[in-house]
């Protein structure tokens, strides 16, 4: 499929051949920045490294990268949730990572894999949730700004606030200025002060806003919905309404219609239609 980063799932297979060695070669004896279980279709991945407040560290970043790759294209995998240990989602950057003792290809390999890390979840053949409890700021804020779907806690904020040590927050302003209206997205990423859940959900950065005693529930709620329907349906829909955005009025319709005509020669498709007519739940073959 053309969506796969190719050089990034060449390492991800040899990091997985010896689950031993996570893709930094860490042994087996020290923690991983991230964790990952599946079931039911449903992938949880969780950042795992509350002590640096699930700071996006070159090392969290390859292991979340391997996360969301691992089987990708298998059709057990039906939807994504990523979410954090700990009362801050991610804090960004590790900005010990950034000073110059660390020098110039350092900095490229960080930045370099975090936009593959977001891109990937943008091209990923099922859809992604971010499940938020807390502070998510930088890099964090643009995690949440790339997955298709966030849903967070009423006691979570977001924040771009690079500029407070001098760094632009260029990057997350990728992600963040494709969520929110150009003029909210400059005033976060111009001042550096946080806006509420309630702000981000009135915004379009989030999908929903609960309170926290329900976050869970509720995200599982939506992960299960999707993890109850077609994969391939799913897969196609979503890369078409990506595809779709960038286009002008006509272009969109014309490509889209022609995605209506392809979605109808899917197997799922005509079983999902026939289901409707005969009044039965369908079969999916996925």
């Amino acid at each position: 499929p053309g969506w796969l980063l190719r050089h990034a799932w060449t390492l991800h297979t040899a990091a997985f051949c010896n689950r031993g060695l996570a893709a930094t070669g860490r042994p087996e004896s020290e923690p991983r920045l991230t964790s990952a279980r599946q079931r039911d279709g449903i992938r949880n991945i969780v950042l795992s490294n509350p002590k640096k407040r699930n700071a996006l560290s070159l090392e969290m970043l390859k292991s979340l990268q391997n996360d969301i790759l691992h089987e990708a294209e298998s059709k057990d995998l039906k939807v994504i949730i990523i979410s954090a240990e700990g009362p801050v989602f991610s804090s960004g950057h590790d900005l010990r990572e950034l000073t110059e003792e660390q020098g110039h290809d350092h900095h490229v390999e960080v930045f370099r894999i975090c936009s593959e890390v977001m891109m990937l979840i943008r091209n990923h053949p099922v859809p992604i949730i971010a499940m938020v409890n807390g502070l998510a700021t930088a890099a964090g804020c643009q995690l949440v700004a790339s997955c298709d779907i966030a849903v967070a806690s009423d006691k979570s904020s977001f924040a771009t606030p690079g500029v407070n040590v001098g760094l632009f927050c260029s990057t997350p302003g990728v992600a963040l200025g494709r969520a929110v209206p150009r003029k909210v997205a400059l005033e976060m990423l111009c001042t550096g002060e946080p806006i509420s859940a309630q702000q981000a959900l009135l915004h379009g950065l989030l999908s929903k806003v609960v309170p926290e005693e329900q976050l869970e529930e509720e995200t599982m709620r939506i992960a299960r919905k999707i993890a109850s329907l077609s994969r391939p349906v799913m897969s196609l829909g979503k890369a078409m309404f990506y595809k779709q955005l960038t286009q002008d009025l006509r272009t969109a319709y014309h490509l889209t219609s022609q995605a209506m005509v392809g979605n109808l020669a899917l197997g799922d498709a005509q079983e999902g239609i026939k289901a409707f007519i005969q009044k039965r739940k369908p079969t999916w073959t996925h």
